[in-house]
């Protein structure tokens, strides 16, 4: 059936400016490291080391600094509401740095993505390190913990055969003290992919779901012809 012509100068002047955007979004991303175009829209990362560093400390906030606003809620929200669910769960113990004999805590490890929500174990740690022996592990006396011993180690010495800090806090929250240990450690694995988006952006995926084809893929079409049927 013959195209009107009004239509089909409408139709080639769409795809004409449709290009000479992709065309001129793709030229701006190259001469600017911070852009990247995205399903022919342009995403602006800013200064992308500071903004995955400043979604490393708070959840979200390198987006907030990208002005990608809705990401950035959505990822605090989420994120922060599994780590204080955890950390409840396990009633307040479950985040701690620690590498003595019989306390190998490596599960900080992951948890250390949360960036500034898990720094104060790191203190804490540091502090009890110097009122700890090195030739036995034992305590020393003088020791305090800082904020009443929020996220302070266990009190030394902590062997898997005795009677000890940890064994108490397993006794008395049961079950909750693994579920918190994992959910804090999820929340950390979860913030290092938001770091990851804030630094390299989001995948350039066309939000329609549909790949482009190739100029391969179109020579091998019937002509007149495309995958979704004729024309």
């Amino acid at each position: 059936m013959p195209v009107n012509a009004p239509v089909a100068t409408r139709l080639a002047n769409h795809f004409s400016s449709e290009l000479r955007t992709h065309d001129r979004n793709t030229a701006m991303a190259a001469a600017n490291d911070s852009l990247i175009e995205v399903d022919d829209q342009l995403v602006d990362l800013r200064n992308r080391p500071l903004a995955a560093l400043l979604a490393w400390l708070i959840p979200g906030a390198g987006h907030f600094y990208q002005r990608r606003h809705a990401k950035g809620a959505i990822y605090f929200f989420s994120i922060v509401l599994t780590w204080i669910i955890g950390f409840s769960l396990g009633g307040y113990h479950v985040v701690y740095a620690s590498w003595q004999n019989g306390d190998k805590r490596w599960h900080y490890a992951l948890q250390a993505g949360m960036g500034a929500a898990a720094l104060p174990a790191l203190i804490q740690s540091n502090h009890m390190n110097k009122f700890t022996s090195s030739r036995n592990g034992w305590m020393q006396d003088g020791y305090k913990p800082h904020w009443g011993g929020f996220m302070a180690p266990p009190y030394r010495p902590v062997a898997d055969d005795a009677t000890d800090e940890v064994s108490a806090w397993y006794a008395r929250y049961g079950a909750g003290y693994e579920m918190g240990t994992w959910f804090t450690m999820i929340a950390g694995l979860l913030n290092i992919l938001v770091i990851y988006d804030a630094y390299a952006g989001p995948l350039g995926i066309p939000i329609s779901g549909r790949r482009k084809e190739s100029d391969s893929e179109k020579v091998r079409q019937p002509s007149g012809e495309s995958r979704e049927g004729p024309n």
